[in-house]
């Protein structure tokens, strides 16, 4: 935040030097005060719609960049006609673009790398815990029948039971799912369970179905689930109530219907109104960018598809509609 400020002051005085430079050849004299309102609104307006990502591209880069811009101010010190004051103006807003364009586009960049890894990681443990529970599955089998050989059938029950406990949580995210998506949905559940939130996928066919590559799918129910578990764990913590979580995910009408319902904290309207809209409109604190809701929203629309939710009393619904067209 603090840094966006400066920036913004920054943008603001080289709009003075570049507007003061250019009135300055007018055939009539323009006070410097309109020059410094000028620049002052122009660059408050920016600061209020823009989301910034500058401190991805490094303290050299900046550097060079802020040369570049007193270079440019050395063309109105040259002799020439007033057409030749737009030339600074038109690189300096230019060079700015350029830094604003591409600190967004690398930080996009890293978030998807950071969340390829981790779901690398993510996919490395579900299939670890699918080895362990197969080869410790006839461990489990043999001291079953030891149990039921020795009159012991309510030990036995209550041992299979805690068994099938754990396999069912294993089995919700694995089935039917290719690899990458079931290591998503495997740890998402272990990470809401670990919070004690009530996490539940009613599936009634495999989110692979879904006609997006694995990047996107990963990035989307990924992005999904990480918001609505962090918003429940907020609400969780305030309303010292169990959150609960549902997915649901559906075929209609040559439709794919995915719904994601949360328990969350009441949203402001102000924040609502450009949620899926922009970067760095976030219902989380100061510590995240804002990237997830607006990651969700470019996927579904590179794939022909339709948003929309809904915050009511509580709970906050997301629909997501893709054309079921491969």
């Amino acid at each position: 935040m603090k840094q966006a400020i400066f920036y913004w002051i920054y943008i603001a005085l080289m709009g003075i030097v570049h507007l003061q430079a250019m009135v300055m050849n007018l055939s009539w004299k323009t006070p410097f005060y309109l020059t410094v309102l000028v620049a002052g609104i122009l660059s408050y307006f920016l600061y209020r719609r823009m989301m910034l990502q500058l401190p991805v591209l490094g303290t050299w880069l900046h550097l060079l960049l802020f040369v570049m811009q007193l270079l440019i101010l050395l063309v109105y010190t040259a002799e020439g006609p007033f057409w030749l004051n737009f030339i600074p103006v038109v690189l300096f807003m230019g060079l700015e673009a350029t830094r604003i364009i591409g600190a967004g586009r690398l930080a996009r960049l890293e978030k998807q790398a950071e969340q390829y890894e981790e779901e690398r990681e993510h996919f490395n443990e579900t299939f670890r815990i699918i080895r362990s529970e197969r080869h410790d599955f006839l461990k489990h089998i043999s001291s079953i029948h030891f149990m039921l050989d020795h009159g012991q059938p309510s030990e036995a029950k209550d041992y299979l039971d805690q068994l099938v406990e754990g396999y069912e949580e294993t089995n919700l995210s694995i089935k039917g799912e290719r690899g990458v998506v079931a290591g998503v949905l495997h740890q998402m559940h272990r990470r809401a369970k670990a919070a004690g939130i009530s996490l539940v996928y009613d599936l009634d066919l495999p989110l692979s179905t879904l006609p997006l590559s694995d990047k996107d799918l990963v990035a989307l129910i990924g992005n999904l689930l990480a918001n609505s578990i962090d918003a429940a764990e907020e609400w969780q913590q305030e309303r010292e109530d169990q959150a609960l979580i549902t997915l649901q995910f559906y075929k209609r009408s040559g439709l794919f219907l995915l719904i994601c319902k949360n328990s969350t904290l009441p949203i402001s309207a102000s924040i609502l109104d450009h949620l899926f809209v922009s970067y760095g409109k976030t219902t989380k604190g100061e510590g995240h960018e804002g990237l997830g809701t607006k990651l969700i929203q470019d996927i579904v629309s590179h794939h022909q598809g339709f948003l929309d939710f809904v915050h009511k009393e509580e709970e906050f619904t997301l629909k997501i509609k893709i054309p079921a067209i491969r």
